[in-house]
């Protein structure tokens, strides 16, 4: 393994595939694109024409290849665990977009299953794999805006053609699970574990299957607040922003920025305020890089397990604190 490419299939033809994904692991000179598997044959002709490998239309074909060694899983929340699981059994690696699953117990099951069998299971979370979250993190802990006070976080995108598979709950839709992730998994990269999810409230446009907007408010252990924001039927947005005693760090085009984007991390500690700008880096191929490794370096299941469950368990918790609260039909709150 360590002597060749890793041989890796795709299941699925999603956007976030075509658009990112693919491009940045067929650029990686340690990563061989071998197959690409659809359900729609003319899709995976299509898609593996571009990258010169093989068309599959069945995904339990694809894992049966010995040409293969891992899988990438862009498919539908809904099928993560499913297929990310018979691509464990057929011992192949994965690396499986966020989240893993659609709940904590799942999420749990699916991570075991990757530990017992001796392989790697990655979750996709590319904006950890980009160098301004770790500047940030190197700010807060020299003390430069003093003792952390507070955290907010908010992704936000347009409005979704209704066709999209974020509208079906049947598919594991919904601005919760798809789009409040960033900010959520924000909040434990920054405050750490522990979080406690004191209200949460999700929103529904009219006519909309599933949840459009939602908004968290949570306390760390060591007392920092945390205000969560996220939706898909608003103007776009993606930042985040620390309080401290002494000072404040706000960045923008914080969780899905271009290859070529120049990171400005807005600063006001001691010195007043002031901008901080970073190279550009591509935290796509970063990510696959970090699965590379991963799978390289022997260990088996999840490179960041504890996380993968703790964003899962506060994944359930938002939900269930906020349908616990649902105006009811005829006016009140149903508890």
């Amino acid at each position: 393994m360590t002597e060749r490419p890793l041989r890796t299939a795709v299941l699925g033809t999603a956007d976030i595939a075509r658009r990112r994904v693919l491009p940045a692991m067929a650029a990686d000179p340690d990563v061989e694109l071998t197959a690409v598997a659809s359900r729609d044959g003319g899709r995976a002709r299509e898609v593996a024409a571009r990258y010169g490998c093989a068309a599959v239309e069945s995904y339990d074909a694809v894992l049966e290849r010995p040409d293969i060694d891992a899988v990438y899983v862009p498919l539908p929340i809904s099928l993560h665990a499913t297929w990310a699981g018979r691509a464990l059994r057929a011992g192949k690696h994965v690396l499986a977009e966020k989240p893993l699953t659609t709940d904590l117990p799942a999420t749990a099951a699916l991570l075991e299953l990757a530990r017992t069998s001796g392989l790697v299971l990655m979750e996709n979370v590319m904006f950890l794999h980009h160098p301004q979250h770790a500047v940030v993190r190197e700010l807060v802990a020299s003390n430069a805006i003093g003792r952390l006070r507070a955290f907010s976080a908010a992704f936000t995108v347009p409005a979704l053609p209704p066709g999209n598979i974020r509208h079906n709950p049947a598919l594991g839709g919904g601005a919760l699970l798809d789009i409040g992730y960033y900010p959520v998994r924000a909040a434990l990269h920054f405050l750490g574990s522990g979080l406690e999810i004191i209200g949460s409230a999700l929103d529904h446009a009219p006519g909309a299957a599933v949840e459009t907007s939602g908004a968290v408010l949570l306390r760390s252990p060591d007392g920092v607040l945390g205000q969560l924001a996220f939706g898909m039927d608003h103007a776009y947005g993606s930042a985040y922003e620390l309080w401290g005693s002494a000072g404040s760090i706000r960045v923008e085009s914080a969780f899905t920025p271009p290859a070529d984007h120049k990171p400005t991390l807005w600063i006001t500690d001691a010195r007043g305020p002031r901008d901080l700008t970073l190279a550009p880096h591509d935290q796509v191929a970063a990510t696959v890089r970090a699965f590379v490794r991963a799978v390289r370096s022997g260990t088996a299941g999840s490179p960041d397990a504890a996380q993968c469950l703790e964003q899962a368990a506060l994944l359930d918790t938002v939900r269930a604190r906020a349908t616990a609260h649902t105006p009811h039909p005829t006016g009140g709150v149903r508890t």
